[in-house]
C-alpha cells in the first residue's frame, strides 16, 4: 500500500508537469529512475518499492520522497509515516482515515491493482454491484448520522460509479450476497428493482459472477463482510469492515482463513446461472 501510494504521488507530480501547472518541474524529472537518481537511491530501488517488492525501512528515505513530491500537510505526512511503520509489522492494519494524500482511499488503491476480486456481503449490495440510485439512497440514509452534506453524498456516489469501471476489463470478479441483503429496502421499491436489474446486467459479463445464498438454505455464512484481493506478483490481501474502520489482512494464515470461508459459501450457494431467475422471483414477491 505504501508503494502504491508513493507511485500515485509521483505520477501526480508528473501529470502536473505535463499540464504545465508547474513552471519549474520537468516531466522527465518525475520518472522513477530520475527521482531515484536525485535522491541517491539505486536505479531500481524506487520502482521495487512502488511495486510492493521491497519495504522502505529508512524513515529518512520516506521523508525525502515526501519533500520531493510536495507533501507538506502534517496530517498527510503522518498518515504515510504511520503506513511506513505498519509496513514493517506483521500484524493486520486498521485505519481510521479513509483518504490518503493522493486522494485515493487506501482500499480502493489496492482494489484498482488487483487481478481478481472475491467479495462477500451480508448487509447491503456489494459496492462494485451498486447502481447510482441505490448508492445515493444508501448514502443518503446515513447522511444525518454521519454528518454528510448533500454535496459529499453526490461525490461519493460519483466515486462509486467510477469504481465500477473495474468491471469493464478482464479482472475476474466473484461476489456472494445473502438474500437478506437483497431483501433490505434501500430507498424505494423502484430503487430496488433498478438494483436487481443492474446485478442481472453485470452477470451477463464474462468476467463477473454473482451468487446468492437463500435465507431458507441451511449452510455456512460468514458473520462479517469481506473482500479478498489477488495480485499478479504480490500476495493476496483481505479487507474486512468494522465500525468506522477498515482492517487489511495480509498474513497468509489470516488470508487463508477468509479464502476458505469464501470457497465454502461459493460451493454451497446456487450457481451464478441461477442468480437472474432468483432476483426476478424475489422482485415479483417483494417490489411489484
Amino acid at each position: 500500500m505504501l508503494g502504491k501510494e508513493l507511485r500515485e504521488l509521483r505520477e501526480r507530480k508528473k501529470r502536473l508537469a505535463e499540464e504545465g501547472a508547474s513552471t519549474t518541474d520537468d516531466v522527465d524529472s518525475y520518472t522513477a529512475e530520475a527521482v531515484s537518481a536525485k535522491l541517491g537511491f539505486s536505479r531500481s530501488k524506487l520502482s521495487r518499492v512502488e511495486g510492493g517488492e521491497i519495504p522502505l525501512p529508512k524513515l529518512a528515505d520516506l521523508e525525502a520522497l515526501l519533500d520531493e513530491y510536495g507533501v507538506r500537510e502534517p496530517s498527510d505526512r503522518d498518515v504515510l509515516l504511520q503506513m511506513q511503520r505498519d509496513s514493517l509489522k506483521s500484524e493486520p492494519l486498521t485505519t481510521f482515515r479513509n483518504v490518503l494524500p493522493s486522494g485515493m482511499p487506501r482500499y480502493l488503491g489496492l482494489e484498482r491493482e488487483s487481478v481478481r476480486i472475491r467479495g462477500y456481503e451480508n448487509n447491503v449490495v456489494h459496492g462494485l454491484l451498486q447502481d447510482a440510485a441505490y448508492a445515493r439512497a444508501l448514502m443518503g440514509s446515513a447522511k444525518i448520522v454521519e454528518e454528510r452534506t448533500t454535496d459529499a453524498v453526490e461525490r461519493s456516489v460519483q466515486a462509486r460509479t467510477e469504481r465500477k469501471r473495474l468491471l469493464e476489463g478482464g479482472r475476474e470478479v466473484h461476489i456472494i450476497l445473502t438474500e437478506s441483503a437483497l431483501r433490505t429496502l434501500v430507498g424505494s421499491p423502484e430503487v430496488m428493482r433498478g438494483q436487481y436489474a443492474e446485478i442481472i446486467r453485470l452477470c451477463q459479463q464474462d468476467n463477473v459472477e454473482v451468487q446468492i445464498i437463500p435465507e431458507a438454505m441451511s449452510t455456512y455464512r460468514s458473520g462479517f463482510s469481506f473482500t479478498v484481493l489477488d495480485f499478479d506478483e504480490l500476495d493476496s490481501v483481505v479487507q474486512s469492515d468494522g465500525y468506522r474502520s477498515i482492517t487489511m489482512w495480509s498474513k497468509p494464515s489470516d488470508v487463508g482463513q477468509y479464502q476458505r470461508q469464501f470457497d465454502a459459501m461459493a460451493k454451497a450457494a446456487p450457481g451464478p446461472s441461477q442468480t437472474a431467475s432468483f432476483l426476478t422471483e424475489l422482485e415479483e414477491k417483494l417490489w411489484t
